[in-house]
């Protein structure tokens, strides 16, 4: 892993990072790495000045990494079972907030097992499908023109996400954004190990591979902004200078209230307090639909 000096929060005792610190390192560092930097917009640059928006329920409805499982299903990669395990094991990591080690743990030995042995390339073309047909109906247009906002002002716009960072790019370039943060996968000649570079792109991670990428692009995080619907999402809300609450979840609500935080809200119809846990026990039900229908197809044949 390349060699950074180690960003993440010091302790007060001045002791050594533990190894949760040293994975969101090292997820953070490999994540800024890999992101894509496209050229700077054709209005007046703002080179020190960016944005960075959260994905799952804040630029899109829904988890990504679900509806990517899911066209994966579609198209033979996974069995019913697979699918309905891995729509519980989203819905238990999006309730959470404070995972386990042991949970933690889980998600991320088995996050991108699924992909182990394909090639990137067949993944990567699969991602470009599966974004037609099952995401892109599904952006936020008010989270979208919050960021086309960003890039009217000449600023360059990121994705930072827990989903694969080659599907993050995908999102962020049908988007017209400059690029993507996200979990970076192992890849040995060409093809998927099935094993994670440090850590889920989750929690700290987000704010180390901010810190990495401001560090890169010479940005100002007293000017960036950051924008969440998860109070999962603080080390990354509480980095830059300006932090906005989208679809807040309970907990993230309450904190931006606390501290005078922009809040957006784009979910027509519902009442922001009763949309977490709901949302994601719909995601865990429709894993079970999604999964039943994919065996009763089989079955069919």
């Amino acid at each position: 892993m390349p060699g950074l000096p180690f960003r993440g929060r010091r302790r007060q005792d001045g002791g050594a990072p533990s190894e949760e610190e040293i994975r969101a390192h090292v997820a953070g560092a490999a994540s800024a790495a890999a992101a894509e930097v496209e050229p700077v917009p054709a209005v007046v640059a703002d080179r020190t000045a960016a944005a960075f928006f959260d994905v799952d329920n804040t630029m899109m409805m829904g988890a990504s990494l679900f509806w990517f499982a899911r066209g994966l299903a579609s198209r033979k990669y996974l069995t019913s079972r697979d699918i309905a395990r891995f729509a519980w094991q989203q819905a238990k990591f999006r309730v959470a907030g404070n995972e386990s080690a042991g949970d933690m743990h889980t998600i991320r030995e088995t996050a991108l097992a699924f992909v182990a042995g394909r090639e990137v390339a067949e993944i990567v073309d699969a991602g470009e499908e599966i974004y037609d047909e099952l995401m892109a109906d599904r952006i936020w247009s008010g989270t979208r023109n919050l960021a086309q906002q960003h890039l009217d002002a000449g600023q360059r716009v990121w994705l930072v996400t827990a989903t694969p960072v080659e599907l993050a790019r995908i999102i962020a370039h049908r988007l017209g954004l400059t690029g993507a943060l996200g979990t970076v996968a192992e890849v040995v000649d060409g093809r998927y190990t099935g094993r994670l570079v440090g850590e889920l792109m989750h929690g700290e991670a987000k704010a180390e591979a901010v810190r990495a990428l401001a560090e890169r692009e010479g940005l100002d995080l007293a000017r960036c902004t950051a924008y969440s619907d998860s109070a999962n999402d603080l080390p990354m809300l509480t980095l830059t200078g300006t932090a906005v609450a989208v679809n807040p979840d309970t907990e993230l609500r309450a904190v931006a209230r606390s501290r005078d935080w922009t809040v957006r809200d784009f979910r027509t119809g519902r009442k922001a307090a009763r949309i977490g846990v709901p949302t994601v026990a719909a995601a865990a039900v429709t894993g079970g639909v999604v999964g039943g229908a994919v065996a009763l197809r089989r079955r069919r044949a």
